[in-house]
C-alpha cells in the first residue's frame, strides 16, 4: 500500500529541489514513488502543479506514432499523424496519473502565496536513510496518511534541520 506525504516549503526552488532529491534516491532503490507532484501558490490565489509526468505531450507523442501508421494504410501518414497527435493531446490533458490533482490543488490550498508543497505517493521505502537525507530541505508537514507516531517523527526530522 502506498503512502501519501505532503510537505510545504518556503519557495517552490526548495520544493523542486527536494523533488529532484527524491528522484536520485529512487535511482539508488531507496524509495519507489508512485507520483511527485510540485504544488506552487501563486500570487493570485490559484494552484500551479507541476506534473513528473506531462501527460499531454506523452499523449500527443503516442496519437501521432498511432495515426501515423493507420495513415500509411489510407496512403496520408502526415494527416494521420497529425490528427492521431491532436487527440492524443487531448486525452492526455484530460488524463489524471498518480495523486489526484482536485486533492492535491484542496491540500494546497493552505500555503501562502508564492510558497510551494511537495506532494509524494510513497510505495516502498528505506525511511531512515530517506528521511536523514531528505531533512536537509526542512519544510513542515501539511498531510499524510502515515500514522500519527511516523508522522511525528518525520516532522520532528525536517524540523531539525
Amino acid at each position: 500500500m502506498a503512502d501519501l506525504i505532503i510537505i510545504a516549503y518556503d519557495s517552490e526552488a526548495k520544493a523542486e529541489a527536494a523533488r529532484q532529491e527524491l528522484l536520485k534516491l529512487q535511482k539508488e532503490y531507496l524509495i519507489e514513488l508512485g507520483d511527485a507532484v510540485v504544488a506552487v501558490r501563486q500570487e493570485d490565489g490559484s494552484i500551479k502543479l507541476h506534473q513528473m509526468i506531462n501527460t499531454t505531450v506523452a499523449g500527443a507523442a503516442s496519437g501521432g506514432l498511432w495515426g501515423g501508421l493507420v495513415g500509411l494504410l489510407f496512403l496520408n501518414p502526415l494527416l494521420g499523424m497529425a490528427i492521431g497527435a491532436g487527440a492524443g493531446a487531448l486525452a492526455g490533458k484530460f488524463t489524471d496519473v498518480g495523486i489526484n490533482d482536485d486533492f492535491i490543488r484542496q491540500a494546497s490550498s493552505a500555503l501562502g502565496p508564492n510558497q510551494a508543497a511537495l506532494c509524494v505517493l510513497v510505495g516502498k521505502v528505506t525511511a531512515d536513510k530517506v528521511v536523514a537525507d531528505m531533512a536537509q530541505f526542512g519544510g513542515t508537514v501539511l498531510q499524510t496518511s502515515l500514522s500519527k507516531e511516523q508522522e511525528e517523527k518525520l516532522q520532528a526530522a525536517l524540523k531539525g534541520a
